[in-house]
């Protein structure tokens, strides 16, 4: 069976990870696109007064989507001793300090080191299409396994996820996501001019506007 020769090839989103300055990245593919995928800005303002048109940052962005996972195909081949254990680790290790620094930083602190700084977080990037490609920080994480194979593997799960966009408020301009994040707004602000084709004669204000 061919499928057809113009059918547009499907984009799957996806999460990538990096222990900077390891430049290897942990790539996590969705199996399933979303949905439907909910995002909240809430805007940065100067206050009341004359401050009040203000913006001091770009908005703090939060994402919401749910991602759905299914070994059904590997059960079928014969090649699904772990189930899904594989894939979710992958996420949930996204918010696990490395397992070897905490063994480090036990050992400073029993040769009485009296400040341990906590581990960073590995450098997250939310990739939904070539137009956003966003630095975030996972701030939500829940898992529904809603099947298991015969050792209890989960076979079928949903992952509700919760991210934070890290904006150039919340990156140094030597993190690349400070500039990642700048060159997101720049293909927003591209997006914006495109739909301002529009008229205030359209809204039926021109008149008292101009």
């Amino acid at each position: 069976m061919t499928t057809f020769p113009r059918s547009p090839r499907l984009l799957k989103g996806a999460l990538v990870s990096f222990d900077l300055p390891n430049p290897k990245p942990a790539v996590i593919v969705f199996q399933y696109n979303p949905d439907t995928l909910s995002r909240t800005l809430e805007a940065q303002t100067g206050g009341e007064g004359a401050d009040a048109l203000r913006i001091k940052g770009a908005p703090v962005e939060t994402i919401k989507l749910d991602i759905e996972l299914d070994a059904t195909d590997q059960l079928e081949q014969g090649a699904a001793a772990t189930g899904l254990h594989p894939q979710l680790a992958a996420l949930e290790v996204l918010i696990y300090p490395k397992s070897a620094l905490v063994v480090a930083n036990t050992a400073l602190l029993n040769a009485g080191t009296i400040e341990i700084l906590p581990p960073q977080a590995p450098f997250t990037l939310f990739i939904w299409g070539p137009k956003r490609v966003l630095p975030v920080r996972l701030t939500e994480f829940s898992i529904t396994e809603e099947a298991y194979d015969p050792q209890l593997n989960p076979i079928r799960a949903k992952v509700s996820l919760g991210l934070r966009v890290l904006s150039y408020n919340d990156l140094p301009a030597a993190n690349p996501g400070y500039h990642l994040f700048l060159a997101h707004q720049i293909v927003k602000e591209t997006m914006a001019a495109i739909a301002r084709t529009g008229s205030l004669d359209a809204a039926g204000a021109g008149a008292k506007l101009l």
